[in-house]
């Protein structure tokens, strides 16, 4: 009896070893796969420059850009004071910068001419390497602006809009977006290189009157080189409509003695049909720099 009752102790140890062995390796086989473990999205950080409210505009200004980044006609029209200033927008729900320009007195930094008045941003010399272009580099540019309802262009220049030579051969824009009065007002895209034989002229042009009163947001990407590329995009923001699309595989951006080339923003405009225009206020926001193609 002794026996036998041992014998079923062993046989039963056996079988619960035997299944519980089953069960750990059932438990294992069963888990998930270990996850994998995705690398970390990389993302290319630029520059953002962003209106943070009343006061302080021209320090903010310089803060960012570098050096005296705004060229405006205050010396000449002091009463008025600072003609770049910062309010809230209602539309974009945030502050943002307000361009003011007036057909009198201002005029272009007290600098003795009487053709032209400025009110404009840049990055210059001083501005950090990070704001410039280099030669075959590829830069992308982002900003928005709205024109007043009631804006007013000349049959002659008025650039809302530059891109031009830092140094060397550096009078001329090499691009500009330029408001332009006609039978039809119209957005004109210019492209003026460092000789007659390579310069296309207005490259594109749209009807203004779908800019007037409304944001939108440009996305303007640049190869610098003698054969660059150029693409530009301009989107109303309240639905995504697009306005404006032009875009050159083979562009001379490059101008000789250059060692970089650099962005403006504001108000530039010629005043030989000053009866055509009037007062303007045209507001900016969100202006970025990102090297390579903005993704």
């Amino acid at each position: 009896m002794k026996k036998t009752t041992l014998k079923w102790t062993w046989v039963f140890t056996i079988l619960l070893f035997v299944n519980c062995s089953k069960s750990k390796s059932n438990q294992k086989n069963n888990q998930d796969p270990p996850v994998k473990e995705e690398p970390p999205i990389k993302t290319k950080l630029g520059f953002l420059l962003e209106a943070d409210g009343p006061g302080n505009t021209y320090e903010l200004l310089n803060s960012k850009l570098g050096g005296t980044a705004m060229e405006v006609p205050d010396c000449g029209h002091t009463d008025f004071g600072r003609h770049i200033s910062e309010i809230y927008d209602d539309v974009l729900k945030k502050n943002v910068f307000v361009f003011t320009i007036h057909t009198s007195p201002d005029d272009d930094r007290c600098n003795g001419s009487t053709d032209r008045q400025r009110n404009e941003i840049k990055t210059y010399g001083p501005s950090p390497d990070s704001l410039k272009g280099a030669l075959n580099e590829t830069v992308t540019y982002r900003w928005k602006f709205m024109l007043p309802v009631g804006f007013q262009p000349s049959p002659s220049f008025t650039h809302i809009h530059q891109i031009k030579a830092g140094d060397g051969d550096d009078g001329s824009p090499l691009i500009t977006i330029s408001p332009r009065y006609g039978n039809q007002d119209k957005l004109e895209i210019i492209h003026t290189a460092g000789t007659s034989a390579t310069t296309l002229g207005k490259v594109k042009e749209v009807d203004l009157s779908a800019f007037k009163g409304v944001w939108v947001e440009v996305t303007e990407k640049i190869k610098y080189g003698t054969h660059g590329t150029y693409e530009v995009k301009i989107n109303r923001i309240s639905d995504g409509a697009s306005l404006l699309t032009y875009s050159n595989s083979d562009i001379d951006l490059w101008r000789k003695e250059t060692t970089f080339c650099r962005p403006k923003w504001g108000i530039y405009r010629s005043l030989n049909n000053k009866s055509y225009l009037r007062d303007e206020q045209v507001r900016f926001a969100d202006f970025s720099i990102v090297e390579g193609d903005g993704q």
